[in-house]
């Protein structure tokens, strides 16, 4: 019996975490259920061979 009781308290325990989350996502803080995943290709990319490429131009010793 205890099992059973454990188990619904998991059950509602995670039904007021995803309502909770869906409330959080309504106000525009998270992005949970309802919104789906950003599309990446949309989004601006800065290359990282740019990033770990050699410096463009090296200082040049003065005399």
């Amino acid at each position: 019996m205890e099992i059973v009781i454990a188990v619904l308290f998991v059950a509602l325990v995670l039904f007021g975490v995803d309502r909770l989350m869906l409330w959080l996502e309504g106000r525009g803080h998270v992005n949970w259920r309802r919104t789906g995943r950003p599309d990446l290709s949309a989004e601006p990319t800065i290359g990282l061979d740019g990033l770990l490429s050699d410096p463009v131009q090296e200082r040049t010793r003065r005399p």
